[in-house]
């Protein structure tokens, strides 16, 4: 059976359009906020949703998406309310693909084999464990492919030809390419070296490729257009809900990706 993410992918490559995955980071502002959230990033024109599972040590992740991490943890977020979330969504009519992006610590302090039926009985589609290399993700690899999850890595443009090929080969859904060397944040522009890093990762998979970190403005997801699948939007939506005030978090995210996307002219500021 094809999965959801599969599907988006199809989907987009059916109708020649370059895919938006928003990450929220799960339980910013507040917990009770999610939901909403997540339709209105849907609303805007996200195809995928990565929640981000709030971690106290983010270590890929830059002063912005560690904020919001920490205001999640404060207020008692945790893997397993994460999931409870999802299946919240599930059952209100929430059909986009949901991916959870987090570390590896979380899902080994409530079980391997407990994280993914619960995952997947409460509608998760895959799974980013950021500091888990694909060598030694056998075991909850097997783990995920026996309930239909994706595990997706993340590859770099300093992973070696050999790396990347071994690490694509494992991969399901699709491979999240990191597009510099740092953490998540916004840049200004994007990397000259991108469109060659793209081309080594084309030449070892199949799957479809999603380019993150520093994206946030129109110009950089267009440039992505015909050279990436899909592009991964992530501080700058957490910026956005920061600055609003709590009336206008919604209206304000379903423009900004709106946007981001090219559905709305106006710009970014």
């Amino acid at each position: 059976m094809t999965g959801r993410i599969q599907a988006t992918f199809e989907g987009l490559r059916a109708e020649g359009r370059t895919g938006v995955v928003a990450y929220l980071t799960c339980g910013f502002p507040t917990p009770a906020e999610t939901p909403a959230l997540v339709d209105a990033l849907v609303e805007g024109g996200a195809d995928i949703v990565e929640l981000g599972v709030p971690f106290s040590d983010p270590l890929a992740d830059g002063r912005t998406i560690q904020k919001s991490d920490q205001v999640a943890l404060e207020q008692g977020v945790t893997l397993s309310s994460c999931i409870s979330t999802v299946a919240t969504m599930r059952a209100a009519g929430l059909t986009v693909p949901l991916v959870l992006m987090g570390y590896y610590n979380p899902i080994l302090a409530l079980g391997q084999s407990a994280f993914v039926d619960a995952a997947a009985a409460a509608g998760v589609d895959g799974v980013i464990v950021v500091d888990l290399p694909a060598e030694e993700a056998g075991d909850f690899r097997s783990l995920c492919s026996s309930r239909s999850l994706d595990l997706i890595f993340l590859v770099a443009p300093t992973t070696s030809d050999e790396r990347l090929a071994r690490t694509a080969g494992l991969a399901s859904g699709f491979v999240y390419c990191v597009s510099l060397a740092g953490t998540t944040g916004a840049r200004e522009r994007l990397p000259d070296h991108l469109p060659a890093f793209i081309g080594r990762v084309r030449a070892v998979t199949d799957l479809p490729l999603a380019v993150g970190f520093g994206i946030w403005k129109p110009e950089h997801f267009q440039a992505l257009r015909g050279l990436a699948d899909a592009a991964v939007v992530g501080s700058a939506i957490i910026d956005v809900v920061d600055r609003a005030d709590a009336s206008a978090r919604c209206e304000n995210l379903r423009e900004y990706v709106e946007v981001f996307s090219g559905r709305r002219g106006a710009s970014i500021q």
